[in-house]
């Protein structure tokens, strides 16, 4: 490790910090102790996302403002970092049909200039954010790292396509990468695109009829917390370098039953209706996932600390505070 340690942390880089996930890991990173330079995407109102009043636990955080895109910016970001967190992704599904080109430049192209870096910088370890739509339908229950990949959206072919470039950085130039794979993972701040904070901010919002896509797929969704301590244990685990690893809890939801389950914490009779602009085309729906974590809780000493419902029941009360259910516009769906 470099001169930037905090007694035995290190000074690590967080691309895509801004974000939902990227908030969480931050956030559990600096109270571990870890030095954190915070990448937020570049945009003229000087907004930092989902960092802004975010803690700095004594100067810890450094937020830079930039774009992936640009190599010669990856490469200044990563200089004097220890380890690299890749977060920053374009993960919209619906937004990758229609503009599949931008999800090459900053999934697959991005990620190319991220492992550039590193390798320019020595960084020791590399941890690219993968996910498990890579997967697609699920061809064998629970799903394992082995699983073949299946594009069935231009999304996760560019996270394939991303995952593959860091494996070739790894196996041609020795750069020490790991892929972390998370399920679905869900909490506060996640956009209202994703299935449940879309439940929540309508019912939060008094809607009796609420919207929604296809309620027949599976879901294995993680709490944020978990994933965010899911990557850290994969940080600080021993010889991982050229690993894909899942972060998953082995159990499976389908939507209508999620939608169900929050209208239950939430004292509501909700009723619902499909909308047909929130579907994926037939074959490109994923239609179940349910993944094996068992490589995971081999490795290091990770275990999912909420279930489903105790991590709905801290979801919705984050989304019920004014203050929060304010910065969501529930009536338009977000492609």
């Amino acid at each position: 490790m470099s001169d930037n340690k905090i007694g035995n942390k290190c000074k690590v880089l967080v691309t895509g910090a801004d974000g939902f996930i990227g908030s969480h890991l931050t956030e559990l990173l600096l109270e571990e102790g870890y030095q954190v330079r915070a990448l937020s995407y570049y945009n003229s109102f000087n907004f930092n996302g989902w960092l802004e009043g975010l803690n700095s636990h004594g100067g810890n955080l450094e937020i830079v403002s930039g774009d992936v895109r640009d190599p010669f910016f990856c490469k200044r970001i990563a200089e004097g970092c220890d380890m690299i967190f890749h977060l920053a992704a374009l993960i919209a599904i619906p937004y990758s049909y229609i503009a599949p080109d931008s999800y090459v430049d900053t999934n697959i192209k991005g990620t190319l200039n991220i492992c550039e870096a590193a390798l320019e910088n020595n960084v020791k370890r590399v941890i690219i954010t993968s996910t498990s739509e890579v997967y697609g339908t699920a061809l064998s229950v629970p799903i394992k790292e082995t699983h073949p990949k299946q594009p069935q959206s231009p999304y996760s072919a560019s996270k394939i396509g991303a995952d593959a470039i860091a494996m070739s950085f790894h196996n041609a130039f020795g750069l020490p990468v790991v892929i972390a794979r998370p399920f679905n993972t869900f909490g506060p701040r996640q956009s209202a695109r994703a299935i449940i904070p879309t439940i929540i901010t309508q019912i939060a919002n008094g809607a009796k009829e609420i919207k929604v896509g296809d309620l027949r797929p599976t879901r294995d969704f993680n709490y944020v917390r978990d994933t965010a301590r899911g990557f850290l244990a994969i940080a600080n685990a021993e010889d991982v370098e050229g690993e894909e690893i899942n972060i998953a809890t082995g159990t499976e939801i389908s939507m209508e039953d999620t939608l169900k389950t929050i209208a239950r914490l939430m004292g509501s009779d909700v009723k619902y209706v499909v909308d047909k602009t929130r579907l994926r085309p037939a074959k490109s729906e994923v239609m179940r996932l349910c993944g094996d974590s068992s490589k995971l809780k081999e490795l290091t000493d990770w275990e999912p600390l909420y279930t489903l419902e105790s991590g709905l029941k801290e979801t919705i009360g984050w989304f019920l505070k004014p203050e929060n259910l304010s910065r969501y516009k529930w009536e338009e769906y977000n492609r």
